[in-house]
């Protein structure tokens, strides 16, 4: 065992929130060390999450163009899609993205050490961990530490799973075959476009999700237009569902199911199974527990506005803190956490804070689905007044010659000044789409100050203009009303 190494800031975990961190530690010139124990340097949005999901999404979303070459007077064949092609393709371009990060990692401004990190001992002064590698073991102290050790795959207890088998997004993602047709545990962001992915080649699609309906946490009008365009492309789904029991069949695999509305029970069979119900935050060995640091009733740590922890010099950042797990959120995170972290280290108070005003998600599903800042669901549980306007795709020009008429683009905002509270849309390009009023709401602008900003016609983007007016509309007859007095 070698002599202790000693650093300003220690960061567990070599993915997009690991890297942001670091770099920015090294900018503010803290000598600072990343640990990292993962067979493959990149972290999960580049190896098993959104950059090869997206790749394969892409091949589904030009197969689903070819079936409707006929709409547009165009003839297509549309044949067998070739996974393994697809697979390659996949496997180059995150070849590229990986081999970028594994350089920017290794490029000497900070060091990397490649072994499995867990805390030793916490003072009021430092932190001290050991990382066990493939050759030996190091002790590490560091003035602070940041916790970004990403999430895993989140496999429930269901009777029979084990035995019967199933696939998880790991597995679909580097597959080079797929059988004829699957079930689809979960009805998230992950499950949806994995069945989106799994339709859009060509095979069979069960989707079974437990709540009453798809994209939980989603206004459910998002999530109706989803499901209704997934059943007409001929998947079956089944919301509001308790699962019993998973086996092996002659066809395949079984899944039996409770639905709650009338308590009957439902069997579904297919060629494979693949669960798809979340992910939960990477803390095993850590030894987080010899530091009572606290977490929530999902297993998240528990972090406060700066990404610190129970322990004020232990910070957490990403899919182990929460609350989204997305790639933007997860950088802005690492670097307000290293931000602090130099200010603790130099014995100030941490002065940057983190805001979830202009949360953004998306789903890369047919159709999409984005959302920025409060949700409808979200204003009236925390009883913050609001009006809402919406437009829907099958009465705007370009998306009708676009032959995209599903969905609709929706805002919120105050009802008596008109600033931008949220934003929603389901429909095409909507992971684009979003980012107009996400700009807006950012900048706290008004319906009436976005909807003066120029539209280019004929395009999608000009479609939030409509919903804009009308709200502008709206507030211009209550502006004579006293202001609200509460806090977004």
């Amino acid at each position: 065992m070698s002599s202790a190494r000693h650093y300003d800031f220690a960061v567990i975990g070599g993915g997009s929130a690991g890297y942001a961190a670091a770099r920015t530690a090294h900018s503010l010139g803290l000598k600072t060390v990343v640990i990292d124990g993962s067979e493959e340097l990149g972290g999960l949005c580049i190896l098993r999450g959104c950059m090869p999901s997206k790749t394969l999404i892409e091949s589904a979303n030009r197969n689903l163009s070819a079936r409707h070459a006929e709409d547009f007077g165009l003839s297509a064949k549309v044949g067998e899609a070739d996974i393994a092609a697809i697979r390659k393709r996949k496997r180059f371009l995150i070849g590229d993205f990986a081999g970028y990060r594994q350089q920017q990692l290794q490029d000497g401004r900070f060091d990397l050490i490649r072994g499995y990190a867990s805390f030793v001992n916490a003072s009021n002064d430092e932190v001290q961990l050991q990382a066990k590698g493939a050759d030996e073991t190091l002790q590490i102290s560091a003035r602070s530490v940041l916790v970004a050790s990403g999430s895993s795959i989140q496999v429930p207890p269901i009777h029979g799973l084990q035995e019967t088998g199933y696939w998880t997004s790991d597995t679909l993602l580097d597959a080079d075959h797929l059988p004829e047709s699957f079930i689809v545990l979960g009805g998230g962001a992950i499950a949806l476009e994995m069945a989106h992915y799994l339709e859009g080649v060509g095979r069979q699609v069960t989707i079974i999700q437990r709540s009453k309906h798809l994209l939980t946490g989603m206004d459910e009008d998002l999530a109706s237009t989803v499901e209704s365009a997934f059943r007409s492309r001929g998947m079956a789904i089944h919301t509001g569902t308790k699962l019993q029991h998973v086996e092996k069949t002659s066809r395949g695999k079984k899944v039996a199911f409770e639905l709650h509305e009338d308590d009957s029970t439902v069997e579904v069979e297919a060629a494979e199974l693949l669960v798809a119900l979340g992910r939960k935050p990477a803390l095993k060995g850590l030894n987080i527990e010899l530091l009572n640091l606290e977490v929530d009733q999902s297993g998240h740590l528990v972090t406060s506005s700066t990404q610190q922890t129970s322990h004020p010099r232990i910070f957490a950042a990403g899919d182990v803190s929460g609350p989204l797990e997305v790639v933007h959120l997860a950088i802005q995170q690492a670097e307000i956490a290293a931000k602090n972290a130099a200010q603790v280290i130099n014995g100030d108070s941490p002065a940057h804070n983190m805001s979830y005003r202009c949360k953004l998600y998306g789903v890369f599903t047919e159709p999409q689905v984005a959302a920025v800042g409060l949700s409808e669901a979200e204003a009236r549980e925390k009883k913050i007044p609001y009006i809402s306007a919406s437009y829907p795709f099958n009465d705007h020009g370009k998306s009708m010659v676009m032959g995209e008429v599903d969905g609709f683009v929706k805002l919120l905002a105050d009802p008596q000044t008109g600033e931008f509270l949220g934003a929603s849309v389901v429909g095409p390009e909507a992971t684009e789409l979003i980012h107009q009023p996400a700009i807006a709401l950012h900048l706290r602008a008004t319906a009436e100050q976005f909807l003066n900003a120029p539209w280019y016609h004929p395009t999608l983007s000009e479609i939030w203009s409509y919903p804009a007016e009308e709200i502008a509309d709206a507030v211009k007859v209550q502006s004579d009303q006293p202001k609200n007095d509460y806090k977004f």
